[in-house]
């Protein structure tokens, strides 16, 4: 079975990917309430008991906030690091199905490979996810995903995640002029945002995608774009250049826009 994979949300109001595959129906991150997230679910004809998994990446709203209602759900894993889970526990009433991974080390779910790796991020320990599944045979060819969507830059193991990877899923966050010229940020969060442990730019992700020898990738999603200080078709006319079949979400619909 070919993976059907869908970003639900991406802005810095909230992040969700779907990854459906022939064993298992995940979600990547949960950023918006458990309505929301239920609402968006519908629309791919899947109820919320469907679900098999959430992974979060780490504990800021815009990736956890969901976790609050799908908490209530009390069979449903939540696979997080110990730092992350604490850090969403912390501001929870009820606790979720905790499944506890650690960080660099690959384990097994339902059919998924899954390697969370680190990446450079203002949180207590983020992580990307690669995911890997299939592979029995001809029938069944071996897929795999990476989902990168917070970091300020990316170390060697980053890259040498994503450059295996049949989907890419990484933020384009920002463009720095704009940046710049926003006035609804005061200057401390915007150098947390340009700084190391912040976000890429779209031109710092262009140039990491452009430094990958031989990349696996069939498809690449631009996603997190920040509502006010990016624009659909900058990031679309920045990145046309690449010969990889290219998505930007918009940050308002959470349509991929062919770059």
């Amino acid at each position: 079975m070919v993976a059907s994979f869908k970003v639900l949300a991406s802005s810095s109001s909230g992040n969700a990917g779907l990854l459906r595959t022939e064993d298992t129906t995940i979600l990547v991150d949960a950023g918006l309430s458990a309505k929301k997230l239920t609402g968006l679910l519908a629309d791919e004809g899947l109820d919320t008991g469907e679900l098999d998994a959430v992974f979060l990446t780490h504990e800021h709203a815009d990736h956890s906030a969901g976790i609050r209602g799908l908490s209530k759900k009390a069979n449903l894993p939540v696979f997080a690091n110990q730092d992350t889970a604490n850090a969403v526990q912390a501001q929870l009433s009820r606790r979720p199905n905790w499944q506890i991974f650690e960080t660099g080390h690959t384990f097994s779910f339902r059919g998924l490979r899954v390697q969370p790796f680190s990446v450079p991020h203002d949180a207590y320990d983020p992580v990307g996810f690669y995911f890997e599944w299939g592979g029995e045979d001809l029938f069944n060819p071996l897929e795999s995903l990476a989902w990168v969507t917070d970091l300020g830059y990316a170390p060697e193991l980053v890259k040498e995640k994503i450059a295996q990877a049949s989907i890419l899923v990484i933020e384009a966050n920002h463009c720095p002029r704009m940046l710049e010229r926003d006035t609804k940020r005061p200057w401390s969060l915007k150098q947390r945002i340009l700084g190391r442990h912040g976000h890429l730019s779209n031109g710092a992700t262009l140039e990491l995608l452009k430094s990958i020898e031989n990349p696996r990738w069939q498809e690449i999603f631009l996603m997190h774009l920040s509502k006010d200080c990016n624009d659909v078709n900058l990031v679309r006319d920045s990145f046309a250049e690449l010969s990889t079949d290219t998505y930007v979400v918009d940050p308002s619909t959470a349509e991929a826009i062919p770059a």
